[in-house]
């Protein structure tokens, strides 16, 4: 008998070639998009758009994969103690979905993977509280009278179930307030931290990581205060940068050595507007061994001006932690403004996280402190019994948490007006481009991408996550 085997190689060369020629010019990119004039929510579109060699006719966004910046260690939100009240509130199913969409990627999963919490109370508190309270006139020095169990019937449990649906989650937490015996004005709001109670301070510090990690849940990393220039929240504490060097210098930075403890220490955790707050510290180089790096939030200053503290230290890592949406909020112009001058500006400018904040909100906006406490933070969503409401600061994630997993590079793409963008490749080697249209009107352009375009429209206001 003759054999065939003859007849099968011209089938399997065409589809061969059929693969290679895909493979060089043919690929295709997901557009997934949320556009407020059109009503779409962080949807994908169909058909997938197609790299072919069309003329170059329309503005065009370069991704350049061979030229790399900084790696992604997440995106996400913050979960308060009001977030985690909510979410406890659901009944367990509810909440296991929810949880699921947030810090899954199956699915309708976003894909969270960055999470900021609290070290003891913040304003979005029903009260403020931390782990050491005491009657007024008393102290404890030696912390015997420290306790996480402020946190064991919501947050911890919360991140319990949280870390079961995304085990490599990376958890900040900051402290708004120390206990108010370390303080020089003896009050949650204002005050600073007494010089006499800084050793102290620093093993509360430690007593806290060591304590949520036998409760299974590694803290990634620490600031050392939340917005240390301003006094005026319940809670809330002012250290100025030469008192938060010596604190970590003398005190936090020896105590996580000597306790043997890698979580890692953050400066500032405040406003663009002083980047010679970080700077000033990172100058003195017996603090500077023991920190990572710097965080920023943007309610005063200009995002270009973290490229400062990078410029001066580029060996230390940016983050940037917190950012809120007020109620009621508005898709349009908390979408472009967010994805433009976050997602896309603060990684262009070296940061490796963006955190929205806060995680979850009732209808009523509430929990929140007295004297000080936030009366119109508008969660990512909002939990009315069982039922949850997406609002904006989800879907300004969403378009880079899915999609930009931990360990993604930033690569180089062009600037170009009226769209803002910023690209990455993920560890499994996909393309992301995130791109929002900042002008007036629709706007087209061309992807070019290893020698070839695809091309795309956006609405006003829209914004487009391109995967390929």
């Amino acid at each position: 008998m003759k054999s065939r085997r003859p007849h099968c190689w011209p089938s399997a060369i065409v589809a061969l070639g059929l693969l290679l020629w895909r493979t060089a010019f043919g690929a295709e990119a997901e557009l997934w998009l949320t556009s407020p004039e059109e009503t779409s929510r962080f949807e994908k579109q169909t058909p997938s758009l197609t790299f072919t060699s069309p003329p170059e006719t329309q503005p065009t966004i370069e991704v350049d994969e061979g030229r790399t910046f900084q790696t992604i260690e997440g995106f996400g939100f913050c979960l308060t103690g009001g977030s985690a009240q909510h979410l406890v509130r659901m009944s367990p199913g509810a909440r296991s979905v929810v949880l699921k969409e947030l810090f899954s990627n199956e699915g309708n999963g976003i894909g969270a993977s960055y999470l900021r919490v609290t070290i003891g109370a913040s304003d979005l508190n029903d009260h403020a509280y931390s782990y050491d309270d005491l009657p007024s006139g008393q102290t404890d020095p030696r912390l015997l009278k420290f306790s996480l169990d402020p946190d064991r019937t919501e947050v911890i449990p919360v991140l319990k179930e949280i870390l079961a649906i995304h085990p490599t989650l990376k958890i900040l937490a900051s402290p708004w307030s120390p206990p108010t015996w370390m303080k020089t004005n003896h009050d949650f709001k204002g005050g600073s931290l007494d010089p006499k109670f800084y050793d102290c301070y620093a093993n509360y510090f430690v007593k806290y990581v060591q304590g949520m990690k036998a409760e299974g849940i590694p803290i990634d990393a620490v600031t050392v205060q939340n917005e240390p220039l301003h006094p005026g929240n319940n809670p809330s504490m002012l250290m100025l940068a030469p008192e938060q060097a010596g604190f970590i210098k003398h005190f936090l930075g020896p105590a996580f050595h000597n306790a043997g403890i890698s979580t890692r220490i953050i400066l500032y955790d405040h406003n663009a507007d002083r980047p010679d707050y970080p700077i000033s510290i990172l100058n003195d180089p017996e603090a500077r061994k023991f920190v990572d790096g710097s965080a920023f939030h943007l309610y005063r200053g200009r995002i270009e001006a973290l490229s400062q503290v990078h410029d001066a230290y580029p060996e230390k890592n940016l983050y940037f932690t917190e950012q809120w949406v007020g109620a009621p909020g508005n898709l349009r112009t908390d979408l472009d403004w967010h994805v433009k001058t976050l997602i896309i500006g603060a990684t262009r400018n070296w940061c490796r996280t963006v955190l929205e904040w806060n995680l979850a909100s009732n209808p009523e906006l509430t929990p929140h402190t007295d004297r000080g406490g936030c009366t119109q933070c508008l969660g990512a969503i909002t939990i009315d019994g069982d039922k949850v409401i997406r609002n904006p600061a989800y879907y300004i994630i969403a378009h880079a948490s899915k999609f930009v997993l931990p360990g993604s590079v930033r690569v180089a793409s062009n600037e170009l007006e009226p769209l803002p963008n910023v690209a990455f490749k993920t560890p499994a080697g996909k393309k992301v481009l995130i791109v929002v249209n900042a002008g007036q009107g629709s706007q087209t352009f061309d992807i070019r991408w290893n020698g070839q375009c695809c091309r795309s429209t956006l609405k006003e206001a829209a914004v487009g996550t391109y995967v390929w």
